[in-house]
């Protein structure tokens, strides 16, 4: 569409206009951007277009209910070992002070404070400023610390009770994203499917870089490791767009914006809504190679800007990762990790 073109920075290459708008044009049909009085053919890639942007939706979902998930065994796991350690202070407190029990009965009784102190709420015991009179301030000092240890660990079994359910309902909910690509993608499949062996060529013609590889030449990365960002990106061109994978053998668009940093030491989020945060906004005017470019209103989609008016992003299933313009649908952000 004409935004498309008006995206596409007047200082990029202007040599390579023509090269550009060919691929831009590829680029329009991928997106369902057909011309008037299109074939009934081209209703049907339209489709498979729609349901490939709508997987990809659900894959950011499914991406950041999968990140959730993660954060959250992690903290249970946390949890748990926190109440382990937590138990078997209490434990030796108990022993300790049911030493010091047993030695008063033996003197010549077992004082009734103490009595109170072995039952399953020592709370009432200490509670009572007449109670905690019969006993030696030692005593009342521990019994203080077992009953803070009681309420700390209290607090750390609501705590991962509650964390438990949050992590039962994030695994649900990644379940259900991860049925709506499949379902999405299968569908789109069954339409690829059933076009006619020319016209399917064609949209697999569209969905190919073709091994071409842009002119970069002059493109200097913002830092070092921006250059060493673009460098593994670079070297996972052609590699298969796999939904939900950061690599390295396969990358849906935020795995690889993610992976190609991670590459560099620097960590970015899993989801490109998340990546359009990350980083200093800059104007796609005065992109440079490194640059985490974001694509949509909703930022679900994301590519990494190499030079020269060229990106590299994983487009979506069927199509390798490639190099695209940048303009190539309407930009969100851009960003510089």
């Amino acid at each position: 569409m004409g935004s498309h073109r008006r995206l596409v920075p007047s200082g990029f290459d202007r040599g390579a206009r023509g090269a550009t708008l060919c691929v831009l044009t590829a680029a329009a049909a991928a997106l369902g951007v057909l011309p008037a009085g299109a074939a009934p053919q081209d209703d049907t890639r339209a489709e498979v277009d729609r349901l490939y942007e709508e997987a990809e939706h659900a894959t950011e979902s499914y991406n950041k209910a999968d990140e959730r998930t993660d954060t959250l065994r992690d903290q249970v796991d946390r949890a748990q070992d926190r109440m382990a350690r937590q138990q078997d202070r209490i434990n030796t407190m108990r022993d300790a002070l049911g030493s010091l029990a047993g030695a008063q009965y033996r003197s010549g009784g077992l004082d009734p404070s103490l009595a109170l102190m072995f039952s399953d709420d020592p709370d009432d015991y200490l509670d009572k400023a007449a109670v905690l009179d019969r006993i030696s301030s030692r005593q009342a000092g521990e019994l203080k610390e077992l009953q803070g240890a009681m309420r700390d660990l209290s607090q750390e079994r609501e705590e991962a009770t509650r964390k438990l359910t949050e992590l039962d309902r994030s695994r649900k909910a990644v379940a259900r994203h991860k049925r709506t690509v499949e379902q999405k993608l299968s569908k789109a499949r069954q339409l690829l499917n059933a076009m006619p062996d020319a016209d399917r060529a064609a949209y697999d013609r569209a969905s190919r870089s073709g091994g071409r590889v842009p002119d970069l030449t002059g493109a200097v990365p913002s830092s070092g490791r921006a250059a060493a960002a673009v460098a593994a990106a670079r070297s996972a061109v052609g590699r298969p767009y796999v939904w939900g994978a950061n690599g390295p053998t396969g990358f849906d668009c935020s795995g690889l914006t993610q992976w190609s940093y991670a590459q560099a030491g620097v960590g970015l989020p899993r989801t490109s809504q998340a990546q359009a945060h990350t980083g200093r906004p800059v104007p796609l005017s005065q992109a440079q190679p490194g640059d985490i470019v974001t694509y949509r209103g909703d930022a679900s989609h994301v590519g990494m800007y190499v030079g020269n008016g060229q990106v590299i992003h994983a487009p979506y299933p069927g199509a390798p990762v490639r190099y695209d313009p940048v303009g190539m649908m309407p930009v969100n952000t851009v960003t510089r990790p």
